[in-house]
């Protein structure tokens, strides 16, 4: 069974039914359904045309729910009669389906679960596994979220920067449960620039890999994390590498700069360091400038913190960092590395403790305690 073959069917699927009158949420239950059928013929009897296999079924699917439903008489008098079985027309409503699942109506962990659910064509149990909550929790939350855009129209744009945001959180997920968020998000993206030609999704796909590339060697053998200075870059993925920048570049020469295509211009310096020390950190700075510029976001000024520091010295970089809210997460470990690289071991250790105490991962806790010791250490007793 070709599970990937699935899930890019799904929204293809999924708006063929829209289009024929169905509405979002009984819609996208009968493509579940259908979805569910496939797993069970498909291997002794693998049709010769999925999409219009899994179209048809899904139609029936529809039907025979329409029609069983007393309270919804009125519509099934609207519903067209079962068309014939055969190819279906190569109208591709994948745009439109990402544009109503990222709905502005939507809570930001509503529409990544119907994304992921809709568009994704993951199951509600591999979301809510995904998510480590219970599966009648993520039912739920599908549920109203489907609710909530059932009236809403595919006959207008959607708002890119919404579906993009969504993509963003996908990936910021990484890996939890037996469905990999990171590389679920950059299959999902990857899926949109063949949609929508946008820098910003170009950008946003360079971000991911870009990252992306760097995971195998994130962690040590023990699980515990490795910070990027320290990383073994003979790990990283060079394709992705690759593909990440010539993405960049493409979308960067038609200068429509974005937030994405800036934090990607970012990840993309330090992917061409040989190591951290001969990163390019005044360029890096001039990204973060253009980042402050395009969102004034507060975690882009605290890694700006950092970068000055490697740029100027840190003692520019903790100038830098007093202009930044000391509630944000993660502002004691930058303030910690930032004091011990001025020669102040003491406080630097204290920050660090803090600063693990406060981490919002057992990971980085466990890092943070581990460079507070590391310190007391040092200074003896």
């Amino acid at each position: 069974m070709d599970e990937v073959l699935l899930r890019r069917l799904t929204p293809q699927v999924l708006g063929v039914l829209v289009r024929r009158g169905a509405d979002f949420s009984a819609a996208e239950d009968a493509v579940q359904e259908a979805l569910v059928d496939a797993w069970g013929a498909w291997p002794d009897d693998p049709p010769r045309d999925p999409k219009a296999w899994l179209v048809t079924a899904a139609w029936r699917r529809f039907l025979d729910a329409t029609r069983s439903d007393v309270a919804r008489h009125r519509r099934e008098e609207r519903v067209e009669d079962e068309p014939v079985p055969g190819p279906v027309a190569g109208h591709d409503d994948t745009l439109h389906l990402y544009f109503l699942c990222a709905h502005p109506a939507l809570t930001p962990s509503s529409a990544v679960a119907l994304t992921l659910r809709a568009v994704g064509g993951l199951t509600t149990r591999q979301v809510a596994q995904a998510y480590l909550v219970p599966e009648s929790t993520m039912a739920q939350r599908i549920s109203r979220a489907k609710r909530t855009v059932a009236d809403v129209r595919l006959d207008r744009p959607g708002d890119v920067a919404t579906v993009l945001r969504v993509l963003y959180l996908v990936f910021n997920e990484g890996y939890t449960g037996d469905v990999d968020l990171a590389a679920e998000a950059i299959r999902l993206t990857r899926q949109l620039t063949a949609v929508l030609d946008h820098p910003e999704v170009a950008g946003l796909l360079a971000l991911m890999l870009l990252h992306h590339a760097r995971r195998a060697a994130r962690t040590a053998p023990d699980g515990s994390l490795v910070p990027l200075a320290e990383q073994d870059r003979s790990r990283w993925d060079v394709a992705a590498i690759t593909e990440g920048v010539a993405l960049l570049q493409d979308a960067l020469a038609r200068d429509r700069l974005g937030e994405y295509q800036a934090q990607a211009a970012v990840a993309a310096l330090h992917a061409d360091a040989p190591s951290a020390a001969e990163t390019d950190w005044v360029q890096v700075v001039e990204w973060y400038d253009e980042l402050v510029r395009l969102t004034d976001n507060p975690v882009v000024r605290l890694n700006r913190a950092v970068a000055v520091g490697e740029a100027d010295g840190p003692r520019a970089g903790l100038a830098a960092l007093a202009a930044v809210d000391p509630g944000l997460p993660r502002h004691r470990a930058v303030a910690a590395y930032l004091t011990e690289r001025d020669g102040d071991p003491d406080t630097a250790a204290r920050l660090y403790a803090e600063a693990a105490h406060l981490a919002p991962t057992l990971a980085e806790r466990d890092h943070l305690t581990r460079q507070a010791a590391r310190l007391h250490d040092r200074g003896g007793p």
